[in-house]
């Protein structure tokens, strides 16, 4: 078994422990009514799209996503929150450095003993879903969760949701797809983003996301026998006949989107076995971006 297999089959613990970790970190995190900006970059990028969308629909406040490179620093902003699983990652070191003194920021990391630990005004810690894999999985649903759990949008439910994605079979046929398109809305659209992203790591797969409104103008162009259209979260009325009628695929589910996240790691592991690929290192790749200054 791959080293991401493990760890996305040990989401469901992590996810509670990471729930049980938001009373304990509530001075770190965002008040009710500040102004946020939630930054990253690849995979917590996404993660920052899900959590803003999530915090604003909660009517919490203002809250932007950025990758970290492309943070506007004219805006102002009462609490800056980066998502970085190594600490190392040199777009994301730059922006906290840049922020000193001026916002207070806030980084949620797997490991502690990086930079991040004296870039950052508070720290938020979750070593216990650390990761030996260049893909994530586990972190990233992690840090998603203290932050839904601190916005109180976390139950036990997503946590059952997560079970049953590990143990439910994967739709048939969707090993042999040549083409995958996730679609999201609201917070899941960076749900959508991240399981592209996901097959594109680990499986070298023809993938493409989008908010599921803006599916029908232009991308189903491109939609036909042998693409598999995967919803997270509730579909817009219409959107399912209309793509089964292109003669895709379309898979919807029941299961909170989160939970389906996981479904799509366990496809992209599943296709990359399929071609001989080895997930924990996907080419071009590495487990952080650290660049030369």
């Amino acid at each position: 078994m791959t080293h991401v297999e493990n760890e996305l089959n040990s989401q469901p613990e992590c996810w509670i422990r990471a729930a049980e970790q938001a009373g304990r970190h509530r001075g770190a995190l965002p008040e009710p009514g500040e102004r946020v900006a939630v930054v990253g970059c690849g995979t917590s990028y996404f993660m920052a799209q899900a959590v803003a969308g999530l915090r604003e629909a909660a009517g919490q406040g203002e809250t932007d996503a950025f990758a970290a490179s492309e943070f506007p620093y004219g805006r102002s902003y009462d609490r800056v929150v980066a998502l970085t699983r190594s600490g190392t990652t040199t777009e994301v070191l730059e922006l906290l450095g840049r922020m000193s003194g001026r916002t207070r920021t806030t980084a949620v990391t797997a490991d502690p003993g990086t930079p991040v630990r004296t870039a950052a005004d508070d720290l938020v810690v979750l070593d216990f879903a650390d990761e030996r894999s260049v893909v994530q999985t586990r972190f990233a649903t992690s840090a998603l969760t203290l932050l839904r759990a601190h916005l109180g949008l976390h139950t036990d439910a997503v946590v059952a949701d997560a079970r049953t994605a590990l143990a439910a079979p994967l739709p048939e046929a969707l090993v042999e797809c040549g083409q995958f398109t996730f679609l999201g809305r609201g917070w899941t659209v960076g749900l959508a983003n991240e399981a592209g992203l996901k097959m594109r790591e680990a499986s070298l797969s023809w993938t493409e996301a989008y908010p599921a409104m803006e599916y029908r103008h232009g991308p189903i162009s491109v939609t036909t026998e042998g693409t598999a259209t995967w919803m997270l979260g509730a579909a817009p009325d219409g959107l399912a006949e209309q793509v089964r009628a292109t003669g895709a695929s379309w898979i919807e589910e029941e299961l909170d989107p989160l939970a389906e996240l996981v479904r799509v790691q366990r496809l992209a592991v599943a296709v990359a076995a399929a071609r001989g690929l080895d997930p924990d290192q996907p080419r071009h790749l590495t487990r952080s971006v650290i660049l030369a200054p």
